[in-house]
């Protein structure tokens, strides 16, 4: 990497008219003298600090982490920059503060704008060693919760876990066949492995050529993928294990390929397609090859009347009114509306589906992380059966865009069963539908610092009958719910013989509804959307 393109290229010192040091604890100020002082940014100690010097010497107790550090414009010439205590509370407090003069209003602006520049490197992770973390708060931190991101880090750090994920035969032989049927992407290059695990796509893109595999993992798993690769020592040469978030780690080499299993429920719970992204933004060459390179959430309308009743009856404990001589129904509405609120986790036979799916693209080449903070799907569907509508049914694939094949791997149901499973959001309240009509609906989904979405849907439908010639009545059922906090109910798809509220030769034409999982090429994949069907492009 280039030292002189970043850091370098901006300006590193500043002469200053005046700089004084005032303690929270005894709200005094100490001046430094009333000679010119030069401020000074550097990362030297691979920390971003403002440093404050006079006749060469640095000033002891004046120094300034930037990554913890707040600047403001108390007047033309004149800013106060406050810094974050290192004690021991939780809550955020600040007991270090520097009054600074400038000569001019022109040299206070560009402070404050080298100042601004500074701590955006400092989020983005400045030019350090290769392997090396930054010592200031990366991306991940300003928008994690520290205590999601401990036990992510905790469950992701066992091998159980990651036998689990091993084990899921889809998922690992998927990943096998789309490198190494497509040596002539890895054969000579550079490759990133984004949040590696055990070690096992590193291990399968050195198998196929890879020059250097670069694996950076988080969680204490790095150890045991440093033993693993060691333990096959005709790739070992070849794999570097780097402990550390993507968002911190530097890396002495650019990356010809990203290579990641991202995905989460719903292809982004847990987030870390954000940090795909991230490591993409910070490593990837120009027109560098991304393993994935494209996912779709897909999604249609589906009727499980075992399920709603299943899910309603849990909250039938609490309409006791004499549990051991307390009345329990009090709780009974906020309980009702709790089990509604958790996605469920589960394969579910396609015959339940009660229209065509419609995806939603999500191109990793190409999506800002930012992007990613709030997805908004419009839903239009065409029922195929009349039924009850009890919810809407979710599942996503990915691409492997390789250059020899493309290959995907799906967890849509009827396909193979993966460790995704597919996820359906419940309404707890069904609306009725015909045979032709027009469902329509939101799905509304907002990141929170837990790792994943709250999200917001809604489906409707016009009401048959008296009125529906008028232009008719909308019938509309909405929810809320906690992608983070999600029913496991992991069972093998039912058979059904009969779909809970249809006739046999309705049954026939639910299972004619096509499940698209086979092979498409890029230009089909990403054709303009159709009315109904159609990708909606992100």
């Amino acid at each position: 990497m280039d030292d002189s393109s970043g850091l370098k290229q901006k300006k590193l010192e500043f002469t200053l008219a005046a700089v004084s040091q005032l303690s929270s604890s005894s709200l005094s100020s100490s001046s430094s003298s009333s000679s010119s002082v030069i401020a000074r940014f550097s990362a030297d100690s691979g920390v971003a600090e403002l440093r404050f010097h006079r006749d060469s010497e640095f000033i002891d107790g004046f120094n300034v982490d930037i990554g913890t550090s707040q600047l403001f414009k108390l007047g033309p010439v004149q800013s106060l920059c406050v810094s974050e205590s290192s004690g021991a509370s939780k809550e955020k407090s600040y007991s270090r503060a520097v009054t600074i003069q400038f000569r001019n209003e022109d040299e206070s602006r560009d402070f404050h704008s080298a100042f601004e520049q500074w701590q955006k490197d400092v989020i983005q992770g400045i030019h350090l060693p290769n392997g090396a973390i930054a010592a200031s708060k990366s991306k991940f931190d300003y928008k994690i919760e520290p205590s999601s991101a401990k036990m992510y880090f905790h469950y992701y750090g066992q091998l159980l876990h990651q036998q689990n994920m091993l084990q899921d035969y889809v998922r690992t032989g998927t990943y096998y066949a789309a490198v190494i049927e497509n040596r002539v992407d890895f054969t000579g290059r550079v490759v990133v492995d984004v949040g590696a695990g055990s070690g096992i796509l590193s291990l399968f893109a050195a198998q196929a050529g890879a020059k250097h595999v670069y694996a950076v993992e988080a969680s204490e798993m790095a150890e045991y993928a440093r033993k693993l690769i060691a333990g096959n020592p005709a790739l070992v040469q070849r794999i570097t294990v780097i402990k550390g978030k993507v968002e911190e780690v530097e890396l002495a080499e650019k990356a010809d390929i990203l290579i990641s299993e991202p995905m989460g429920t719903l292809l982004v719970n847990e987030r870390m397609l954000e940090s795909y992204i991230i490591a993409r933004d910070r490593f990837l060459v120009p027109n560098g090859k991304m393993f994935p390179s494209i996912g779709r959430i897909h999604m249609a309308p589906f009727s499980d009347e075992y399920l709603f009743v299943e899910i309603a009856n849990k909250a039938l404990f609490w309409q006791q009114q004499n549990y051991y001589g307390v009345d329990l129904t009090p709780l009974y509405g906020s309980a009702f509306q709790g089990y509604f609120s958790q996605p469920v986790v589960d394969a579910f036979d396609p015959r339940l589906l009660v229209s065509p799916p419609l995806c939603h693209v999500i191109d990793f080449n190409e999506i800002k992380e930012e992007d990613l903070f709030e997805i908004d799907i419009p839903l239009k569907f065409i029922a195929s059966v009349g039924t009850r509508v009890h919810g809407l049914a979710c599942w996503f694939d990915v691409l492997f865009n390789g250059s020899a094949v493309q290959r995907w791997l799906t967890t849509a149901p009827g396909a193979p069963t993966t460790h995704w499973y597919q996820i359906r959001c419940v309404l707890s309240q069904p609306i009725y539908v015909m045979a032709g009509q027009e469902i329509t609906g939101r799905l509304h989904m907002i990141a929170h610092n837990a790792q994943s979405y709250t999200m917001y849907l809604s489906l409707s439908a016009k009401m048959w009958g008296p009125g529906a010639v008028q232009g008719g009545i909308l019938q509309t059922s909405s929810g809320k719910l906690d992608l983070k906090e999600p029913y496991y109910r992991m069972s093998q798809p039912q058979s059904y013989t009969m779909a809970q509220d249809q006739q046999p030769q309705q049954l026939l034409q639910a299972q004619a509804i096509p499940i698209h999982t086979e092979d498409l090429d890029e230009a089909e994949l990403l054709r303009q959307p159709s009315e109904n069907t159609g990708p909606h492009l992100q």
